[in-house]
């Protein structure tokens, strides 16, 4: 029987998430397993990229997989947030910028091509702003983007990949050679909605289909892509509730902690952060949910089970949502390997 519209459009979001298929023609492998047309997987597809719940259909690289990138938040002043908030969201590396409950209220993320970029990039604009800024590198990822259960209150890790029992930290990916630089652009950006994506990707690279989908099972298999597929954007799709929980965990326990932290499915993200001056905060962690009060609960539920009762912790709801959209680290680091040839 073919599903109904709602029925077909929850699945495309939820389902294939991850595992994605790396066939030659996925859209009507992916048809084929909902009980339904090519045509209408694409036309849902379309829709729901045109009413912005489909981000794009692409990867999520690991953080160490290549380029480098920062957490930064700025304190700023009420009546000057939006025009700061849109110097910063004009900068080509950020891609997420946010409102957040707190005195350091926008919170964004940038990405470069080094560490050295992201430092310059925000000397630029410390400096046109004029504010306090915290600068927060990333020490080590515990979860990172494995994508949401749309159909619950809190958007759970899809149960394919909820831990059971003492789940260890795998170890960060390798950094991308620069031959793998042109193909990792392609996947920050997404596949076409067309009935064979990945031969425009091997056209515009020069090799074959099966070449590219081998790469792409490789980076999989190695953890240098989190995961393929389909990337919401979880505001339209109803999580407004979103919390970013941050404590002050001593260093001799925070990996321990981070991991217990990755075992929860409520979890979205978990990672460690540097400390910075007036800020001694070192583990993070995600709740994205459809009420205050349920993302609360869950919270607090973490808390104990993780063993962070006794640490320093704040919770930072966001706001607003200035900018959402996916890293482009691959890109620049091609474009510049390009102009030096």
């Amino acid at each position: 029987m073919t599903p109904t519209r709602d029925a077909l459009r929850h699945r495309l979001l939820n389902d294939w998430q991850r595992g994605f298929p790396l066939v030659a023609t996925p859209f009507a492998h992916i048809a084929a397993a909902l009980g339904c047309s090519e045509a209408m997987v694409l036309e849902e597809l379309q829709q729901l990229r045109h009413a912005g719940s489909l981000s794009r259909i692409g990867g999520v690289f690991a953080a160490g997989a290549g380029g480098a990138g920062v957490l930064a938040a700025l304190a700023v002043p009420g009546a000057q947030l939006d025009g700061v908030a849109a110097l910063v969201s004009a900068q080509p590396g950020v891609n997420h910028n946010y409102e957040r409950e707190h005195h350091w209220n926008l919170w964004f993320v940038l990405n470069a091509h080094s560490v050295a970029a992201v430092q310059r990039t925000l000397d630029a604009l410390q400096a046109t702003v004029q504010l306090p800024m915290l600068r927060l590198p990333m020490r080590r990822a515990y979860r990172i983007d494995l994508g949401f259960d749309l159909g619950a209150t809190l958007a759970r890790a899809p149960a394919a990949t909820q831990g059971t029992g003492a789940t260890p930290v795998r170890a960060e990916a390798a950094p991308l050679p620069a031959a793998d630089w042109p193909l990792a652009a392609l996947v920050e950006q997404g596949l076409a909605l067309v009935h064979q994506p990945f031969d425009p990707w091997a056209l515009q690279l020069g090799c074959t289909r099966a070449q590219v989908l081998d790469t792409l099972a490789r980076w999989l298999n190695c953890g240098a892509l989190r995961r393929f597929g389909i990337v919401v954007r979880h505001h339209e799709l109803g999580f407004g509730a979103n919390a970013m929980t941050v404590f002050d965990v001593p260093d001799d326990r925070v990996d321990a902690c981070g991991a217990a932290l990755a075992r929860e499915p409520a979890v979205t993200l978990a990672y460690r952060r540097e400390r910075a001056p007036g800020w001694p905060y070192n583990l993070y962690c995600m709740v994205h949910g459809r009420e205050r009060d349920a993302v609360c609960a869950a919270i607090d539920a973490v808390v104990e089970r993780a063993a962070l009762g006794s640490c320093a912790r704040e919770t930072l709801f966001s706001r607003r949502r200035f900018k959402q959209e996916g890293a482009r680290r691959f890109r620049e680091l091609h474009r510049r390997a390009s102009h030096a040839l």
